[in-house]
C-alpha cells in the first residue's frame, strides 16, 4: 500500500499556464478518501507553490506538507515556517551571480523567504512566468543580493529557450565549483540549477517520510525532468508523466500515458494507488 505521493508542480502535477488541471483536483479528492497523503515537491519556493494551489479546496491539503527548493524547505502545509531549511553557501552565490551578469545571462535569484529576483529576462522567460507569484524583476543594472536585503540564498538557476546550452553551461561549471558546497541539476528544458551539496527532492522525501514515519518504499514519486531524477529513484514507486524528458524516461518504474496538462492523477489513482489499497471501484 501507498501512503504518500511527493509530486514535481510544474509540467507534472500543474499543465499549461501553471494551472491545476480539474481532473487532478478530483484525484486529490480520491487519494483523500483512500488515506493517501498528497505532497507538492517543487523547486520553487513555498510561497509560490501555495498560491499555485489557492483554488484547491484546503481540505484536500489539511494536514499535509510542502517540499519546496529542490527539497531544501519543508513546510507543514499552511504553514510559513519551514520545519528544514537549507541554503547555498554565500561565496558560491556570489561567484554564480557575478558570472551570470557579466554575460548577461538570464536568471532567478531565490531568497529564504521565497521572494524571486530575476535579471536579464527575455521574451520566452516573461511569458513563461507571468502568472508565478513573488516574481520581481530587476533591472539590468541593480544587484539582487543587495536587493535580498541580508536574506539567505537556497538556490540560483540560469535559463536559455535552446537547453542544450543550458546543458552545456552546467557542464562548463562543474569544475569551477566545489562539489562539496554545490549540485547542478535541470528543469523544464530550460534552466540549469544550481543548490547547496545533497539538496534534491529525494533526501527532501526520505526527510519528511522519516519525520511522518513511512517507509520509503510506501511512497511514489511523480515527475517529468532531471530535477525529479533522485526523488523517482528514491521512492517506492517512481512515476513519470507522458511528458517526461527522454533523459528520465529509463529511471521510472511507471510513466503514465496522460500527459501534465491534461491531468495525469487520475490515471496515476486508477492504475496504481486504488489497486495497491485493494480498492478497484470505477471512479
Amino acid at each position: 500500500m501507498y501512503r504518500l505521493v511527493a509530486s514535481d508542480m510544474d509540467e507534472t502535477f500543474l499543465g499549461a499556464g501553471h494551472l491545476v488541471p480539474p481532473a487532478n483536483v478530483e484525484a486529490l479528492r480520491r487519494m483523500r478518501e483512500l488515506g493517501v497523503l498528497f505532497v507538492p515537491s517543487s523547486g520553487r519556493p513555498y510561497r509560490s507553490i501555495m498560491s499555485s494551489l489557492a483554488g484547491i479546496d484546503p481540505a484536500l491539503l489539511a494536514d499535509s506538507y510542502v517540499i519546496s527548493y529542490n527539497g531544501g524547505f519543508i513546510n507543514r502545509y499552511g504553514d510559513d515556517t519551514p520545519l528544514l531549511s537549507t541554503v547555498m553557501d554565500r561565496d558560491v552565490l556570489r561567484w554564480l551571480y557575478a558570472y551570470a551578469v557579466e554575460r548577461r545571462i538570464c536568471m532567478h535569484v531565490y531568497t529564504e523567504s521565497g521572494r524571486i529576483l530575476t535579471q536579464f529576462v527575455n521574451d520566452v522567460e516573461r511569458g513563461y512566468i507571468a502568472n508565478l507569484s513573488d516574481i520581481e524583476e530587476l533591472s539590468d543594472d541593480a544587484d539582487a543580493i543587495e536587493a535580498a536585503g541580508g536574506e539567505e540564498f537556497p538556490k540560483i538557476i540560469f535559463m536559455d529557450p535552446d537547453f542544450s546550452r543550458m546543458k552545456a553551461l552546467g557542464a562548463k561549471l562543474r569544475p569551477a565549483l566545489d562539489p562539496a558546497l554545490v549540485d547542478i541539476t535541470y528543469s523544464s528544458n530550460r534552466y540549469v540549477e544550481f543548490v547547496p551539496h545533497g539538496v534534491n527532492k529525494g533526501t527532501g522525501l526520505a526527510h519528511l517520510a522519516d519525520l511522518l514515519g513511512i517507509d520509503i518504499a510506501e511512497t511514489i514519486g511523480v515527475g517529468d525532468s532531471e530535477n525529479d531524477r533522485a526523488m523517482i529513484e528514491a521512492a517506492g514507486l517512481g512515476v513519470g508523466v507522458a511528458n517526461v524528458s527522454d533523459d528520465m524516461r529509463p529511471c521510472c518504474d511507471l510513466v503514465l500515458d496522460t500527459c501534465a496538462d491534461d491531468g495525469a492523477f487520475p490515471e496515476l489513482v486508477r492504475r496504481v494507488i486504488e489497486p495497491a489499497c485493494g480498492d478497484f471501484s470505477a471512479r
